[in-house]
């Protein structure tokens, strides 16, 4: 059964998705993204049960999709769920919902959260945040890229490293930071996003250290991707070394190959 012709009522999608974790369901409601889906989740979202909220806001985050439907009107609501809610699994839906939809004026609002107490909630700001060249939402990455909670910073910094393209002193430092001090066994994938952010901005600090992470006997996909970003003929003779053993993503790898190759 496709999106399209699923024959259960928005109420019995409703029904489904609180009653047990439907994915389904809720994406069926947002394909519809209808007046009737669009009334219901705006009542869900005025609802006394956090997770009839949190359902509501998860709904009117992606209404409509691929072609969205009553974004200023769903804007408005979630901006003014924001301003009151105190449930943080509420936040942290209606964070979300407000990066899907990706209104530049709900950064303001976002911000005020960014030293919320509860982790989920941090995340959630960091996700409305993500792809902004907008120096407030930039600023507040940088901040966040240093959070203390693995998820925050890990998404911060992905958020810096690879969702923008503005490159400032300001964000080097917050990715050169990462590099610094993340564990790469345990915070590989945040030392990886940082890597690559540098890569893209041309941060030749990290140049030998990118060719020691090509050299091993595993190689992480971020460091070929930070190499392809990096496109410094330095880097060709250990990425031609690893095209003997690689069994990973070729496609990749050449790419790196080319971007590098003098």
């Amino acid at each position: 059964m496709s999106l399209q012709t699923d024959p259960r009522s928005t109420q019995e999608l409703i029904k489904l998705a609180l009653t047990e974790e439907n994915e389904d369901a809720v994406s069926i409601l947002h394909f519809r993204g209808n007046q009737e889906v669009f009334a219901a989740a705006s009542k869900l979202c005025d609802s006394q049960n956090p997770q009839q909220r949190a359902l509501g806001a998860d709904i009117l985050g992606q209404l409509g999709i691929p072609n969205r439907t009553f974004p200023d009107e769903s804007l408005a609501i979630l901006l003014r769920m924001l301003e009151c809610e105190q449930n943080t699994d509420v936040l942290n839906s209606i964070a979300v919902a407000l990066g899907h939809l990706h209104d530049a004026r709900a950064i303001s609002s976002l911000v005020r959260l960014k030293n919320h107490s509860c982790s989920s909630v941090r995340y959630g700001i960091v996700f409305g945040l993500l792809g902004y060249e907008h120096e407030l939402a930039i600023n507040t990455l940088i901040e966040l890229s240093s959070d203390r909670d693995y998820e925050v910073r890990n998404w911060a910094t992905f958020g810096l490293g690879s969702q923008i393209e503005t490159d400032t002193t300001a964000i080097r430092e917050a990715l050169y930071q990462r590099f610094l001090n993340e564990d790469t066994d345990e915070n590989y994938e945040i030392y990886g996003e940082a890597l690559v952010g540098l890569a893209k901005r041309k941060d030749s600090r990290i140049l030998n250290r990118l060719i020691e992470e090509l050299s091993p006997d595993y190689v992480g996909v971020l460091a070929i991707e930070a190499a392809k970003e990096m496109a410094d003929s330095r880097l060709y003779p250990a990425l031609m070394l690893l095209k003997q053993w690689w069994t990973g993503n070729n496609n990749l790898l050449e790419m790196a190959i080319n971007s590098c190759r003098q």
